[in-house]
């Protein structure tokens, strides 16, 4: 490896932290190691934006060390440069910090959400349509999240950050939790705009970009029904507001989530896509309050953040 102009010329593995939450006596952590170049005015992997984000080099079966807690952990990627691992680890509730570090990496830190274990409130959120306005074809969407997304291409839907801080403020301590799609390519562009447009800081779950062993495209509806099982299975004392749109299916999948956990939901919070975006996402689910489900937890829908706000303020989730 060259010196040219005092900088070092070349590649190197860095560990790129994603997101995390944990409970009493876990934490999950998810991060991604890539190689990056050492020359310091090119852009990091966390401000790379739209397909340059998928044409970093992941490295595969890296060893990574976690400290955490005061004791360090040794795992290694997958296949994609991703780690995604359960530590026993007793952490205190609230926002903590671990250390990342690759082989030959530097030292990186991240913050990890644990739970209050007296917490009886979390929140679960959909991305696209839900937070962001996306205003595009559903076939478009993977290629225009992939190749052209920048935070400041998008705008907020009205009213949503507000109510997810209102969300999280009335219940001290309730974990939030942004569920998508979208691939952790794109994790670093979507803080940005989730912090851009001051959403309550919360734990990121993605999933993986490409193909699997049976299908060309890997099934973000069942990459949402699994991460929402899992929640279910490791905070059984928390019951989830789920908010999402009815761009066909959010709906069902929390309607189907609510039918297998009933004790795990507080409510579901609906987005009504306008016209043009219905048409654009392909339609709407066509479930409205006369077709809501008979379970114990109530269904509010409205266009906007205020809207769901006012009916949830209604049934008992927010205060006057």
């Amino acid at each position: 490896m060259r010196e040219k102009q005092g900088r070092r010329r070349g590649l190197e593995p860095v560990v790129i932290p994603y997101s995390g939450y944990g409970g009493k006596g876990f934490v999950r952590v998810l991060c991604r190691v890539l190689l990056t170049r050492t020359d310091s005015t090119r852009p990091t992997p966390t401000t790379i934006r739209g397909w340059r984000s998928f044409v970093s080099i992941p490295v595969a079966d890296c060893a990574v060390t976690i400290t955490a807690d005061g004791r360090e952990f040794t795992v290694n990627a997958d296949r994609g440069g991703v780690v995604d691992v359960d530590l026993e680890v007793d952490l205190e509730p609230g926002v903590r910090t671990i250390t990342l570090q690759a082989t030959d990496s530097a030292v990186v830190t991240a913050r990890i959400f644990v739970v209050d274990p007296d917490a009886r409130i979390g929140i679960v959120s959909d991305i696209d349509d839900t937070v962001m306005v996306t205003a595009l074809p559903r076939p478009f969407l993977a290629a225009w999240n992939t190749f052209v997304l920048d935070e400041h291409a998008r705008r907020p839907v009205p009213g949503m950050a507000v109510l997810l801080e209102r969300l999280a403020r009335e219940h001290t301590g309730s974990p939030v939790i942004y569920l998508s799609t979208g691939a952790w390519n794109v994790a670093p562009t979507l803080d940005r705009f989730i912090s851009r447009h001051l959403y309550p800081s919360g734990t990121m779950l993605l999933t993986d970009w490409g193909p699997t062993h049976d299908r060309l495209f890997r099934s973000g509806q069942q990459h949402k029904r699994d991460s929402l099982t899992r929640l279910a299975r490791e905070f059984p004392s928390i019951k989830w507001v789920l908010i999402g749109d009815d761009g066909q299916h959010d709906e069902a999948i929390y309607r189907a989530f609510e039918a297998e956990h009933p004790d795990s939901v507080a409510a579901v919070a609906i987005r009504q896509l306008s016209t043009p975006e219905a048409v654009l996402a392909g339609g709407r689910s066509h479930l409205d309050g006369e077709q809501a489900p008979s379970g114990a937890a109530p269904w509010v829908w409205a266009p906007d953040g205020a809207g769901l706000a006012e009916q949830l303020t209604r049934v008992g989730l927010l205060s006057d």
